[in-house]
């Protein structure tokens, strides 16, 4: 039997009608525990910097509606079908945005966000899994909810605790990101890697990350001055505006030698940016390269240069499971660090009716370190 003990029968959710309308308040049925599912009481969930564009119909993302919209969360097990073996009620967990077929990995969606690109895709989200996580309660994948050491990462310093608040955990989901491109392309301690635009949410935690991972990076982006907050942060950072000159830029990159890797993590604004050329030709003999940029026109790639220094080029979309895992538990043994000892704090917390607000504030502080929650 599923165990599910005292759900209420309502619940409380923003839910997206339509585009053309901001999300309301709703009380809805709570969704319950069946094979292969959780229920998750939420805690706290991510609201990434385009939330405001995506729902307001401005980037062309295809979902289904009505729907409980949604991100990456924070939250605790409320009920759990019968087949969990290792979830239990109460338990502290990271709720994943990435759903996918467990019969086609190729069905892959994105929760309260975007339906995916396969006709599987497509059926999860508008089926079983329709509904995210900016709601009290959620129902998500056994799969999808990694159970986190509450005594370790929340409990205090002097006990032997990291001193977290959950706040702080749910940097996590922007940290996964870049990192399962740079698990990708098997970034390795004492690795020179460069990283672009370096000054962005998903950017500047790519360098975090690349830190961690004891990696040297060279910070690239347009706007100089946060260019330079960049790079103090550590001494292992370097940084090289973009000036639009391929070449010039180039050479500024490889006055630190020749890199070892290159992370694209463009937005889709910087499809004509220069960078990517600029970086490549930067690398040295067998460099790699983690394409994770959100274009949707092609772009130039210097073929002669890869060709000859037997390059690799790789694209990655988002992560992988093993990649949550490994991610959580350099955040608990304390090697890739959380909260304001590494310059990251929540920007801004949120009610479920101050939805419209949390998007707004999310576009207009999106930058390294920058953090925006919903609170239902």
């Amino acid at each position: 039997m599923a165990h599910q003990p005292n759900l209420p029968k309502t619940h409380r959710a923003l839910v997206l009608s339509s585009t053309t309308e901001p999300p309301t308040v709703q009380t809805i049925p709570t969704p319950q525990a069946t094979a292969g599912s959780a229920i998750v009481r939420i805690l706290v969930a991510n609201v990434i910097a385009n939330s405001r564009d995506i729902y307001n119909g401005k980037k062309k993302y295809a979902f289904p509606t009505p729907i409980v919209i949604g991100s990456s969360a924070i939250g605790r097990i409320a009920a759990v079908g019968p087949d969990a073996t290792l979830l239990t009620p109460g338990q502290l967990v990271l709720v994943d945005v990435i759903t996918r077929g467990r019969d086609d990995p190729s069905a892959v969606f994105l929760s309260g966000l975007h339906e995916g690109f396969t006709n599987g895709s497509r059926k999860l989200m508008y089926g079983e899994w329709r509904d995210s996580t900016y709601a009290e309660y959620a129902k998500a994948p056994l799969e999808n909810c990694f159970p986190l050491d509450e005594k370790r990462l929340l409990g205090p310093v002097d006990d032997g605790g990291l001193g977290y608040s959950v706040e702080n955990l749910a940097y996590m989901s922007a940290l996964l990101v870049p990192y399962g491109g740079l698990r990708d392309i098997d970034l390795g301690a004492g690795e020179t890697v460069i990283v672009a635009p370096a000054t962005g949410s998903f950017g500047g935690a790519a360098v975090l990350v690349a830190l961690a991972m004891g990696a040297r990076v060279i910070a690239m982006g347009r706007n100089v001055e946060a260019l330079d907050k960049v790079a103090a942060r550590s001494e292992r950072i370097e940084a090289v505006p973009i000036t639009g000159d391929v070449q010039a830029d180039a050479e500024a990159l490889r006055k630190f030698g020749p890199a070892d890797a290159f992370l694209d993590i463009s937005p889709p604004e910087a499809v004509k940016s220069t960078h990517i050329k600029s970086g490549i030709i930067a690398l040295g003999q067998s460099g790699r390269v983690s394409l994770m940029g959100g274009f949707n026109e092609d772009i130039f790639i210097p073929y002669s240069v890869v060709m000859h220094r037997n390059l690799q080029l790789r694209g990655k979309w988002m992560y992988e499971r093993q990649d949550i895992a490994a991610l959580i538990k350099m955040i608990e043994t304390g090697v890739l660090r959380l909260g304001e000892s590494a310059g990251v704090r929540p920007f801004g917390k949120f009610a479920l009716e101050e939805g419209e607000d949390a998007f707004t504030v999310a576009a207009e502080n999106a930058g390294m370190g920058m953090q925006t929650l919903i609170a239902p």
